[in-house]
């Protein structure tokens, strides 16, 4: 499959904690460790602004196109428009999670797990919602999206369903229930990305299970054991997922069945795929994006970067594939 890379930039080096890029409305918005937020062209690359909130991001970067978000290291949740910075208020507890900005609001996840609106405007608190949970919390980057008007976070090992206006949970569907007897074999936390087609969102349960819930009635479609601890990617017929040993899975997005397993990948250091058309994307900690066929795994084509470990899944803007590394190189390539 020809390939070719059309732009690549530097940002410095990434957060610790596992970031993608963010795709939308015709940029890349992308983060450094140092506090750097930058929303790039996605056809040339070249900045659209670039910003300094001044002190080390826990999260990658959520917005709507027009309003960024992002959060401190300092438990900061900081607004951005363009380039500015418009408000920033002290979150309750640490969280892991990139904020969604959607319908003028600003969404977040924290570690304490909570899930809590802000005005996009003000930045005033609107309305929280607590949930009980395991005592241990993952340092990764969990789920949190929009479907329809119900807002979808992962919470322990559910995907839950709440009501944007004032936080009511309107459903809960377990992707797989804690066992052990211990707190860490017990931690069941649900991982970014996930995969949504429609109503359809399938998500990883971390070191536990994959599953898909249908979010317009809050219920389970299917559950299958899967060991891998970053998140999936699918198409409307199947769902991706890198195991934590390297293997790259393929399952019915129907009914979960397996489609196909390869094993060359073993021991690479795998990112979550990202699905795009006949291909699936995926990064290694050599630096290396592979792409694969859809159809049965079989290895289409390896791109290079910097040869520093590619962080977070690969993302789609446009025609445009952008990753970026853990020495802050963002690189993108448009197939031939």
């Amino acid at each position: 499959m020809g390939t070719q890379l059309v732009w690549s930039t530097q940002l410095g080096a990434a957060p610790g904690t596992v970031v993608s890029p963010l795709a939308v409305g015709g940029r890349v918005f992308v983060v450094g460790a140092s506090g750097t937020v930058a929303a790039l062209d996605a056809e040339s690359g070249k900045d659209v602004w670039r910003l300094s909130v001044g002190a080390p991001l826990a999260t990658g970067v959520g917005s709507d196109g027009e309003t960024a978000a992002v959060i401190t290291q300092e438990n900061e949740l900081v607004a951005i428009f363009a380039g500015k910075e418009s408000w920033r208020v002290r979150l309750s507890a640490r969280s892991f999670t990139a904020p969604l900005v959607a319908g003028r609001r600003v969404f977040v996840v924290t570690a304490d797990r909570a899930v809590s609106a802000f005005d996009g405007q003000t930045g005033a608190r609107l309305w929280t919602q607590s949930r009980p949970g395991e005592p241990l919390v993952l340092r990764q980057a969990g789920v949190l999206l929009a479907v329809g008007d119900t807002l979808v976070a992962g919470l322990s090992g559910r995907l839950t369903g709440l009501n944007p206006q004032n936080g009511a949970v309107r459903w809960e569907a377990p992707i797989a229930t804690a066992r052990g007897t211990n707190e860490v074999e017990r931690l069941v936390d649900l991982v970014g990305s996930v995969s949504r087609v429609g109503n359809s969102v399938c998500a990883r349960a971390y070191s536990a299970a994959v599953g898909c819930v249908d979010a317009s009635r809050g219920s389970l479609a299917w559950s299958k054991p899967a060991q891998g601890t970053t998140g999936v990617h699918g198409d409307d017929r199947l769902v991706f997922g890198s195991e934590a040993d390297g293997r790259v899975r393929a399952w019915q997005r129907s009914n979960g069945d397996a489609a196909w397993t390869i094993e060359r990948l073993k021991f690479r250091d795998l990112t979550a795929p990202l699905s795009v058309g006949r291909v699936v994307a995926v990064g290694d900690g050599a630096g290396l994006v592979h792409l694969l066929s859809r159809e049965d795994g079989s290895e289409m084509t390896r791109l290079s970067t910097d040869g520093s470990p590619v962080i977070g899944a690969p993302v789609l803007a446009g025609q445009t594939l952008v990753v970026q590394t853990l020495n802050g190189g963002v690189y993108a390539w448009r197939p031939q």
